[in-house]
């Protein structure tokens, strides 16, 4: 089958890759001429695993071209994929002008008989929409608009596609439907679980399902923030609980916050969503505040158990990227608490083995190194933000020899703590005891934390 994809981010090329190996002819198109050129020189412009061989195979195959021409590609195509941004509006809301622009530029182009395909996340009733405003662009002549929300991991994507959970096919009509089941005859001939709805229903699938992920992440941070007050070990709190077959233990690993081009977005549009609709959707308004708030209060507790001296401090921060596996550094944590060590006067140094360019850009003032000891070298304390496998095979011998101090941050729980503590360090991870069982860090009883809880309202 023909297939043209509009964009060429992070899903719009594993999406282009992976229908490729699956056997289609696949035209991945974007306005960025520059990126389009990286792409056709052999090139790729993101850092995604497995992602470069995949493209390779693919071209040499003559299953796989870029083009920043869009109206070829549309004229030939039997469905266009929909890959482009849907950033988050000021005020928290989706920004759809991306995908709308996207749309009316294919409008006149498009065949009759052809499917526009949104693979990017929008709001329920998008789909519907769309197809409105391609109709009226058309001069009446109605496009089939089907849903085919996807469920890719960056570090993960192309395993994520290939061997997928499920694929959630959305479409309104039998068109649309038929067009998405041949798409994906050969994923569903492996017993890939294949679900067939309405693209409302796809629509909220993708953003149902963010929310509650982000809202596990969100909830065993603060499982991690109660075991440091009450004498706890969140290591052992989510052994136990990730067991239990009805929670699992994916995304129950306590961190600095989730950042990402996915739940911070999406979040923020699932709780407009929700206030548009008259239906508040109170638990992820909360952790939307409460993860900002998270990644400054860690920020905080580097400034404080550094202390003040007659020297500025300096500190080494490893991991840039939201999360390992990608060089993808939008509203990851770094963005965040690298910026407020700077504004209590220290000096940062930085090093990540993929991000460290991308996250240049955000990061003025800060040394970066290409290599995470040259970058703890003299400084007082080393943060672990990111859970790269370089990270949790230091050769803590060699750190201890080349930092000032002896302060490191695990904030990702990676390292073993009687290890770095017989290389004499003073370790601070994630959900461990910071005081005497019945107090918190700020010296409040238990019983006081309760009274609060119950008084809060929900």
């Amino acid at each position: 089958m023909k297939l043209a994809v509009v964009g060429a981010g992070y899903v719009g090329l594993t999406t282009s890759a992976c229908l490729a190996e699956l056997g289609h002819s696949v035209t991945c198109v974007d306005s960025d001429a520059s990126r389009i050129a990286i792409l056709q020189g052999g090139g790729v412009p993101i850092y995604e695993e497995g992602l470069h061989e995949l493209m390779q195979k693919n071209r040499a195959a003559g299953r796989l071209t870029f083009s920043a021409d869009l109206r070829p590609a549309a004229g030939h195509a039997d469905a266009i994929f929909l890959a482009v941004g849907t950033p988050s509006r000021p005020d928290g809301d989706i920004d759809l002008s991306h995908i709308e622009t996207a749309a009316r530029q294919l409008a006149r182009d498009i065949r009759h008989d052809a499917v526009l395909i949104i693979k990017s996340t929008v709001v329920a009733g998008t789909a519907r929409n769309l197809g409105r405003l391609v109709a009226r662009e058309r001069g009446g002549d109605a496009v089939s608009v089907a849903s085919n929300p996807e469920f890719l991991r960056e570090g993960t994507a192309i395993a994520d596609f290939m061997t997928a959970d499920r694929i959630v096919a959305g479409a309104d009509d039998d068109l649309g439907a038929d067009r998405l089941r041949r798409i994906y005859a050969p994923l569903r001939a492996r017993d890939i679980p294949y679900l067939e709805m309405s693209t409302a229903d796809a629509e909220m699938v993708k953003y149902a399902a963010n929310a509650f992920l982000a809202l596990k992440l969100g909830f065993i941070n603060n499982v991690a923030d109660l075991c440091e007050s009450t004498g706890g070990d969140i290591r052992n709190v989510v052994s136990g609980i990730g067991l239990d077959r009805r929670i699992g233990p994916s995304f129950l690993s306590p961190g600095p916050g989730y950042g990402g081009s996915c739940f911070p977005k999406d979040t923020r549009a699932f709780a407009a969503l929700g206030k548009r609709a008259g239906a508040r959707q109170w638990l992820v308004e909360r952790l939307i505040e409460d993860n900002e708030a998270r990644k400054r209060k860690l920020a905080q507790r580097i400034i404080d158990d550094m202390g003040k001296g007659g020297r500025p401090r300096r500190v080494a921060v490893l991991g840039l990227a939201f999360k390992s596996g990608t060089d993808d550094v939008r509203e990851s944590a770094a963005l965040t608490i690298i910026p407020l060590l700077q504004a209590s006067g220290a000096i940062v140094h930085a090093h990540d083995p993929r991000a460290s360019r991308a996250a240049a850009e955000f990061l003025p003032g800060v040394r970066f190194s290409d290599d995470c000891y040259h970058a703890c070298g003299d400084v007082d304390a080393a943060v672990v933000l990111t859970e790269w496998d370089e990270y949790r095979h230091l050769d803590l011998r060699r750190l201890a020899s080349v930092m000032r101090g002896r302060l490191l941050f695990d904030f990702r729980n990676i390292l073993d703590p009687a290890e770095v503590s017989r290389h004499g360090f003073r370790y601070r991870p994630i959900g461990h005891s910071t005081g005497p069982f019945g107090k918190t860090a700020e010296g409040q009883g238990v019983a006081d934390i309760y009274g609060r809880a119950a008084a809060y309202p929900v």
